[in-house]
């Protein structure tokens, strides 16, 4: 847990440094990492700064938007094949065990 904390911090830091650097305040930095959430998501964050080196708020927020919208994606595709194969387990298995009746 301990790691995880610091590894998000890291991470948050990093970003704030390449908001700043780019003549963005400290404060949009700890925003995005808030909303991205993982240390995974800010480094990808950090990574589209440092290659686009965007001029505007906007561009930085969609950006912060569509890796948002992936992520939450992907958990909902992940949360749908997990109920797909209850579901299926379900069905070949039945609602009960045989031996409760």
């Amino acid at each position: 847990m301990i790691f995880e904390q610091r590894e998000w911090s890291i991470a948050r830091d990093d970003l704030v440094n390449s908001i700043t650097s780019l003549g963005f305040p400290e404060e949009l930095g700890n925003e995005i990492a808030k909303t991205l959430g993982s240390p995974k998501a800010i480094r990808r964050m950090i990574s589209y700064l440092h290659h686009v080196r965007p001029y505007n708020v906007e561009l930085i927020v969609d950006e912060m938007l569509a890796i948002r919208a992936e992520i939450d994606a992907w958990r909902d595709r992940k949360e749908a094949l997990d109920a797909n194969a209850r579901y299926y387990e379900m069905r070949y298995y039945g609602l009960f065990d045989s031996d409760s009746e």
